[in-house]
C-alpha cells in the first residue's frame, strides 16, 4: 500500500531505554577505554561520568518541555514505564504520590547487561548515576536518595523520591 504524497511518513517505532543504553555503552566503552589508556582509569571515570550526567540533565529537560509544565512525582510516575517496558525493571512500588514516589527494583536486566558486557565496573557511570541527575532537568524540585544498587552488589535498588518543600 502506498501512502498519499502529502502524508508524512509515519515516526519509526520508539526504541526501548535499555536497547539505547546498550548502544550508547557499546560506543561508550571504546571511549572509556581510549581515556583510560591515556589519561588514567580516574580521569576516564570522572569524564564518562560528566558526560553520562549531562545526558541525563537533557533528557530530563525533554521530559519537562514535553509534559509543557515542572512535573511532580505523580508525573514521573505515569513515565517511569519508559525505563521498565521490556521487563528491563522489574520494581516493587511502596509510596505513590505527588510528593513522594518510593519503590525498590528487585531486578535489574540494566546491570545484567552490562555485566554481560564486560562493563559491570563502569555500569553505575552508565546507568544509575543518571537517576538523580535526571531529576536536575525534570525538575530540580526533585531529590532522590537511594542507599543501594544492584549494580554495585546490592540486594536491591531503594529508590526514594521526594519534593523539595516550597520556598
Amino acid at each position: 500500500m502506498t501512502q498519499p504524497a502529502d502524508t508524512p511518513p509515519a515516526p519509526p517505532p520508539a526504541l526501548p531505554i535499555i536497547e539505547r543504553r546498550r548502544i550508547e555503552a557499546e560506543i561508550l566503552r571504546h571511549v572509556y577505554d581510549v581515556l583510560a589508556e591515556s589519561h588514567g582509569v580516574e580521569v576516564a571515570r570522572t569524564t564518562l561520568d560528566k558526560a553520562v550526567s549531562r545526558s541525563a540533565i537533557a533528557q530530563g529537560e525533554k521530559f519537562r518541555t514535553e509534559l509543557g509544565r515542572d512535573p511532580d512525582l505523580a508525573d514521573f510516575a505515569a513515565i517511569l514505564p519508559n525505563w521498565t517496558a521490556g521487563d528491563a525493571l522489574s520494581i516493587e512500588v511502596r509510596h505513590a504520590a505527588p510528593d513522594r514516589l518510593d519503590f525498590d527494583v528487585v531486578r535489574c536486566r540494566y546491570a545484567e547487561m552490562y555485566r554481560d558486557m564486560g562493563l559491570g565496573e563502569i555500569g553505575h557511570l552508565l546507568s544509575c548515576n543518571r537517576d538523580g541527575e535526571f531529576c536536575t532537568g525534570y525538575n530540580p524540585a526533585m531529590e532522590l536518595t537511594r542507599t543501594e544498587t544492584l549494580m554495585t552488589g546490592g540486594r536491591r535498588c531503594d529508590f526514594r523520591y521526594r519534593m523539595k518543600p516550597a520556598g
